[in-house]
């Protein structure tokens, strides 16, 4: 059992929501894309989806330049 975030096998955890893969990333950033198995996880669901075993997590920082 595992999933992948941005390339890397990390242990699934049964339950776990994508705030909670977030935190345990130790992803900080105040504005993230996620995306699990290529399907966008809107911003207000990341406290209620559940990030299912074998999938493939892609988190994408956003930043602006000028």
């Amino acid at each position: 059992m595992g999933i992948e975030v941005n390339g890397r096998k990390v242990e699934w955890v049964k339950n776990e929501t994508v705030k909670y893969l977030l935190r345990r990333m130790r992803y900080t950033f105040p504005l993230v894309v996620v995306k699990i198995n290529d399907k966008i996880i809107p911003r207000k669901d990341f406290s209620d989806v559940i990030v299912p075993d074998n999938s493939k997590v892609a988190v994408i920082h956003m930043i602006s330049g000028g």
